[in-house]
């Protein structure tokens, strides 16, 4: 393919800010697309906690840019860093009044009005650099109005004639809904016949909805998640304006970065190792145990967790099964997470419960979960829906087998292990409910116990290889067939 000219933009961009995947995803996108030679030009918002970055520089023609956003006159300027490895430089939306705050994300009124004045910025910067994108790259609600404005506010601009853009749903259940008398703040101006009407008779904008109707591809990040939005109850009431979509929703499965995450070369281990040496991975374990203060003999088998802890992730169907396991076998366990209190107070009580058996670390911590990946010989997911999901191919990579709820990503990553065929990677389980869990935790914990068989499980999940280098392509076939459509 020809080099083409991209615009990323999203409110989070690894290595510059992350809550989540989607700042993974983004920020594996801006470097796989640049290696294969493409022109990348990434924006996000310059957040408070980023503009202590080093080498920033103003960019000149793009400062102090006025915009209207429901009768207010906000100003903007555009700064540049250069990007990490070669990447390519890094742009940032600079609104202090928008963008100083103590979190990425709030609940503050003007929530709508921080994105819809970034995604505003973008195109105004484009077009103070002289920069015409052949595809603007959206991701999630944030940027979601930006096909809209394309072909309503910018569309006079002849800059942007030939620029399509593709929309990519990371998480559908966040869709940046606004109420209806943020109406002026769209700034659509004679174009607001083009908003959905029954919406608005409702009471309210759905910003996600209008990138769905309006952009030229949509996306989302694995192939049965894609179908999950559109033909079932996981589509959070979006399944109709899903399937009106002409070109339908294409699920591509989101990459792993194996140069962060494979234990032949993270820098988080003490002891690395690999699928030809399995000797350090029985060091993480121990190394594991030790910090987390489990008093656990190095044959008994250690299930690992890193989650947010939230309804999504599938804690409730642990409440009964995951204390009746631990009653009846010699497993360990090891957590870490933050977010629900109740979730939360669940995994305490059980390092209460089991103490040296169970440990609960609230928070983040990078260094300790990539330890918990390289240590634990288990990585439990049982999430309820997961549009993608990534530690369960972490997970497979360090030889940690994961028991996941056959949904979105788990599903297309993870092949449920046949003992007597010797075939797939890990513990797959069909129903979401505490018995099934319960089943697949047991039926992981014999297998275990089986040590050739396990041993072969061990060297399949290691052997499986979901490294961007191969689904950017994807990404790319579908810039081609937005420009080619539109030819």
């Amino acid at each position: 393919m020809a080099a083409l000219k991209l615009c990323i933009l999203s409110s989070e961009i690894m290595p510059y800010a992350k809550t989540g995947g989607l700042a993974d995803v983004t920020g594996a996108l801006v470097h796989e697309l640049a290696l294969l030679g493409h022109e990348v030009r990434p924006f996000m918002p310059l957040y408070a906690s980023v503009r202590r970055l080093p080498d920033m520089s103003r960019v000149a023609g793009a400062e102090a840019v006025p915009l209207d956003i429901g009768g207010v006159t906000y100003e903007f300027s555009l700064w540049s860093a250069r990007g990490p490895d070669g990447d390519p430089p890094m742009y940032f939306v600079d609104c202090p009044p928008m963008f100083d705050r103590s979190a990425f994300y709030t609940t503050d009124p003007d929530e709508h009005r921080r994105f819809l004045l970034f995604t505003r910025a973008v195109i105004e910067s484009c077009q103070r650099l002289k920069f015409a994108p052949d595809v603007f790259h959206c991701h999630d609600w944030h940027t979601a109005f930006l096909p809209l404005y394309l072909k309503t506010t910018y569309a006079w601009d002849r800059l942007f004639a030939g620029s399509r853009s593709v929309l990519t749903i990371h998480n559908i259940g966040y869709q940046g809904i606004m109420p209806a008398d943020a109406l002026p703040d769209l700034e659509l101006g004679t174009e607001e016949s083009r908003l959905d009407q029954r919406d608005l008779r409702f009471g309210l904008i759905n910003s996600l909805k209008h990138g769905i109707i309006y952009a030229d591809a949509v996306t989302t990040v694995s192939p049965t998640y894609a179908r999950e939005i559109c033909e079932t109850s996981l589509g959070m009431q979006m399944q109709g304006v899903l399937r009106a979509r002409a070109g339908g929703i294409l699920g591509i499965l989101n990459g792993v970065e194996y140069q962060d995450w494979d234990p032949r070369v993270d820098r988080y281990l003490a002891a690395r190792f690999g699928p030809e040496d399995l000797g350090g991975k029985l060091v993480n374990k121990q190394l594991l145990a030790q910090g987390c203060g489990l008093d656990l003999p190095a044959s008994a088998p250690l299930i690992g967790m890193v989650t947010r802890l939230a309804e999504q992730k599938g804690i409730d169907i642990l409440f009964d099964s995951l204390p009746r396991v631990l009653e009846s076998r010699s497993a360990g366990l090891v957590v870490l997470g933050s977010g629900d209190a109740r979730y939360a107070e669940f995994f305490a009580g059980l390092a209460v419960r089991f103490p040296g058996r169970v440990a609960f670390r609230s928070g983040y911590d990078e260094a300790l979960a990539h330890l918990i990946e390289a240590g634990s010989d288990m990585f439990l997911m049982p999430s309820r829906y997961e549009p993608c999901g990534l530690n369960q191919m972490y997970s497979l990579r360090y030889g940690t087998i994961p028991i996941v709820h056959r949904t979105g990503g788990l599903a297309d990553s993870v092949q449920h292990f046949d003992a007597a065929q010797g075939s797939g990677t890990g513990c797959v389980f069909e129903h979401y409910d505490a018995p099934a869990v319960h089943w697949a935790l047991n039926t992981t914990l014999d297998w275990f116990q089986d040590r050739p068989a396990w041993l072969r499980l061990m060297q399949n999940a290691m052997a499986a290889d979901f490294s961007w280098s191969r689904q950017v392509r994807e990404y790319e076939s579908v810039y081609g067939r937005v420009l080619s459509s539109s030819a």
